[in-house]
């Protein structure tokens, strides 16, 4: 560890939609905020090529180009951004107290407050061509992506209430939606299977995985694989919706922070605050509900002003 420990007003952890709006609303009310990136600078948004859904870009951008116009906005305001991550947590229980946190290992910091906007990690299959087609026609979003595929064939992933309702959403704008099951049975819920079960182009394959995903540098189908018999079928289709669920990134505030049962920080009401005083959480670290960019950035300004009101009523 290093000699001087470096006290720091606002700390945010984590970058992205959220970690960026709270830096600029921390930096504007002069909390001098220092911001820890984690290794993914920007977050998931920097994996989308195009993003045609948050307000002000009228022609659209693309993700990466997005985190770097909010992240130039935060240091235009004052804030410090710095590429790093977190890796130990010791928060005070205290109103008022002194929250410490570890940087690469090596470097001990101390906060009056922390804003965490670490995100979640949408689950992939894992197959070499699917990674490789992320952004070329592979999404873990239809609500984020499916626009651009409005008339084409597309295919879904999963058999939860998140695979149904990316299903029933991406049939009301493509031509065909093929969903692929694992087993031999949906666990959506009844009310779910029924919208499936209703919705014409749909056509639900179960018992069926992916094999691999078709293309070179933009998807044009995929070998699907009959688990049972080990039939193969190619299905051309142009995008790919993978649908099995995301990971919130809190494994560092585990037995620290409340978070429900599949890992997401459980904040208090309406409000950006943990069960911790002055530690607030904004973004998908906290919302599995939405997972939108611009949802994010609303719970980055809350946690902004969470934490300026939190300090304010400690003067």
């Amino acid at each position: 560890m290093s000699n001087t420990v470096e006290r720091i007003k606002c700390l945010i952890i984590g970058s992205g939609p959220a970690g960026y709006t709270a830096a600029i609303y921390a930096a504007r009310a002069d909390m001098k905020p220092v911001m820890y990136t984690g290794m993914q600078m920007g977050g998931q948004l920097t994996t989308t090529t195009e993003v045609d859904n948050f307000p002000g870009y009228p022609n659209g951008t693309d993700g990466t180009a997005m985190m770097e116009d909010l992240k130039n906005q935060a240091e235009r305001f004052g804030t410090e951004v710095r590429f790093g991550l977190v890796t130990k947590v010791d928060f005070s229980t205290e109103e008022g107290g002194i929250h410490k946190v570890v940087v690469d290992e090596t470097t001990e910091l101390e906060a009056e407050t922390v804003i965490i906007s670490t995100g979640a990690t949408a689950k992939y299959l894992g197959l070499e061509s699917e990674q490789r087609l992320i952004g070329g026609g592979v999404s873990a979003c239809a609500t984020c992506d499916g626009f651009f595929y409005k008339g084409q064939d597309v295919v879904v992933v999963g058999a939860g209430d998140t695979a149904a309702e990316e299903a029933t959403y991406l049939a009301n704008i493509c031509s065909k939606v093929t969903m692929l099951v694992r087993k031999d049975y949906m666990r959506a819920s009844k009310a779910m299977q029924h919208r499936v079960n209703k919705t014409e182009n749909i056509e639900v394959l179960f018992n069926t995985e992916i094999d691999e995903v078709l293309g070179d540098n933009v998807v044009e189908g995929v070998r699907a694989v009959n688990n049972q018999t080990g039939d193969k079928t190619d299905i051309p289709v142009t995008g790919v919706f993978i649908a099995i669920g995301h990971t919130p990134n809190t494994q560092l505030f585990k037995g620290v922070l409340d978070m429900d049962e599949t890992g997401y920080l459980i904040t208090n009401g309406k409000t950006t605050k943990t069960n911790v005083p002055g530690v607030f959480a904004a973004g998908d670290v906290q919302d599995k509900e939405y997972r939108q960019a611009v949802t994010a950035a609303g719970t980055g300004c809350m946690a902004a002003l969470d934490a300026e009101r939190y300090l304010g009523a400690l003067e």
